[in-house]
Formats: structure tokens, C-alpha cells, sequence
């Protein structure tokens, strides 16, 4: 890859866990010669003196070389989100649980830095999932989730590949994901791990009340519905863990496969097995 001479930075919510890289990452930019930028909610967020590689209150640009996410796997999905639709790779540094989709962990942030600014990454492209209703469309990189409302019954939910129903379940929810995402909430639901690559995403449910109810595979040339069945109970419609919609009794959801959506940055010979190995391994070692 090219070396990078740009960049927007995003961080979680913990200022003070991310110092130490943000001052790693300001003198890897200033020896590359690059130039940082910080939207004015980083900005605000960090106690920054203004420097030449360093650009505070500044809007966000699409034609930047990277975005480097310092936080868990939300803030990684923010830059992928913000991102989206652009060839701008997003750097991920893990100051989360998992990390799933991090490039470094945060121990690695100060020599990650310097191969990020020497070109030295490979960049992966992930799928998307674009959803529809009558509100509006939505751009899903990890999942889509619609549960039953806190205190409701039991979600009635059917759905259909195309015009074909192919099942009706009452649940606490479903869950469609893609690739990316199917480490998240459709594993802890017990559907399948879709390797990184894969086209196509993945359909599980939450709590289902039947005895049948699997997870489905879903083709990446095909459109599925999701359709509220109850009478009188909404569901809301969570897309990677932001609230953003509900679907009432009749309505629909579509959700169809997107290809190449956002860029994600990685070591070069990083593998998606040895990824799944470390991260879940870890877990299952009690790290």
C-alpha cells in the first residue's frame, strides 16, 4: 500500500485509557510527515496543544489515506460506518474486550502506528448489509437486530426469501449478519461463524419458542423479509447496537447483501482463522 499522509482519528469514550497511543500515534505521524485530523467531538475530547501534524475541529473528509480507530470493536465500526462507500481503510487499535476487528492490540499501537504510515498493511474489504422500509435505508456493516420492546410479549416474526415464507417464529428477536458480524450477536445466539470472504450473510434468532428454529444462510443475490406478524406488539430495529427504527404489526424489513462496503486494515498475513483463534482462544483460556 502507499504510505499514508492523512488521516482522521476516532477514540471511545475513555479519554484517559487512549492517551498513551494518542501520543504514540502523534509522534509516529510527525516523523512520517503526515497530518492528523480530529473532528470537533475528538477534539473536545482530548487536551491537545496544536501542532503542524495535527489538525483540531476539523470537519470529516472522504479523501483522507486512513482512519485509525482507537477503542473496541464500536469505534472500529464508527470509522467503517463513517467510511463507508469510500476506499479509506480504517486502523483499528483494540481498547475494548475482543477487538475482533482491531488490526493491533494495544501493545503493538506504537510499531502498528509506523507500519501504517509506511504503507506497510493489506486492506480487506467487508461486505454490508442495506436495509429498507418504509422510513428510510440503513447500511449495516456488522448486523441488524429487531427485539421485542422491554415489557411486550413475545415477537411473532416471519420471514421470506424473496416471495418465498420460509418460516414463522415467535421470539425474543432476530438477528441478520453479515461475515463481519457473525462473531457478535449471532454467535452468542448459536448461529454459524461465516468466515471473512464468504458472500452472503446469516439469519438466527433470539430466544426462538420452538423446538425447529435454525439459522439460515442467505445467498448474496437474494432479498430477505422480516415481517412483524404480531397484532399489536412493535419490535424495535437496533443496526450494530444503534437504535434506529421500529417495525409495527404488519410491517417488513428488507435486507439484502452489499459487497465491498468499507476497508479494513490488517497486518499483512494476518488470516481470518488465526484472528478467530486468538481472540476466542483467549476468551476460553480465561486470557
Amino acid at each position: 500500500m502507499n504510505s499514508v499522509r492523512s488521516a482522521t482519528v476516532f477514540t471511545h469514550r475513555r479519554p484517559a485509557e487512549t492517551e498513551p497511543a494518542i501520543a504514540a500515534l502523534l509522534e509516529a505521524a510527525q516523523a512520517a510527515g503526515a497530518v492528523l485530523r480530529m473532528d470537533p467531538d475528538e477534539t473536545a475530547k482530548h487536551d491537545l496543544e496544536p501542532r503542524p501534524c495535527l489538525e483540531l475541529n476539523a470537519p470529516i473528509r472522504p479523501d483522507v489515506d486512513m482512519c485509525f480507530a482507537l477503542g473496541g470493536d464500536g469505534t472500529v465500526l464508527g470509522g467503517l460506518r463513517t467510511y463507508a462507500g469510500t476506499d479509506v481503510p480504517v486502523f483499528g487499535v483494540n481498547f475494548g474486550e475482543i477487538g475482533f476487528l482491531a488490526t493491533v492490540e494495544r501493545d503493538q499501537a506504537q510499531s502498528g502506528f509506523a507500519r501504517a504510515f509506511a504503507g506497510e498493511f493489506e486492506v480487506l474489504s467487508l461486505p454490508a448489509i442495506k436495509l429498507s422500509d418504509h422510513r428510510g435505508e440503513w447500511l449495516a456493516i456488522n448486523d441488524v437486530s429487531m427485539h421485542r420492546q422491554p415489557g411486550r410479549r413475545v415477537a411473532d416474526l416471519a420471514y421470506a426469501v424473496g416471495e418465498d415464507v420460509v418460516g414463522r417464529v415467535r421470539c425474543d428477536g432476530i438477528v441478520v449478519a453479515t461475515p463481519a458480524g457473525s462473531t457478535g450477536y449471532n454467535l452468542a445466539n448459536g448461529g454459524p461463524v461465516m468466515a471473512w470472504g464468504v458472500e452472503g450473510f446469516v439469519v438466527s434468532f433470539i430466544a426462538p419458542h420452538s423446538l425447529t428454529a435454525r439459522a439460515l444462510v442467505v445467498a448474496p443475490g437474494d432479498v430477505l423479509r422480516i415481517l412483524n406478524c404480531s397484532r399489536e406488539e412493535s419490535v424495535d430495529v437496533t443496526i450494530d447496537g444503534r437504535p434506529v427504527s421500529v417495525l409495527d404489526p404488519g410491517e417488513e424489513l428488507q435486507a439484502q447483501f452489499a459487497d465491498a462496503q468499507s476497508h479494513l486494515a490488517q497486518l499483512p498475513g494476518t488470516s481470518f482463522y488465526q484472528r478467530l483463534r486468538q481472540k476466542f482462544g483467549r476468551l476460553a483460556a480465561g486470557r
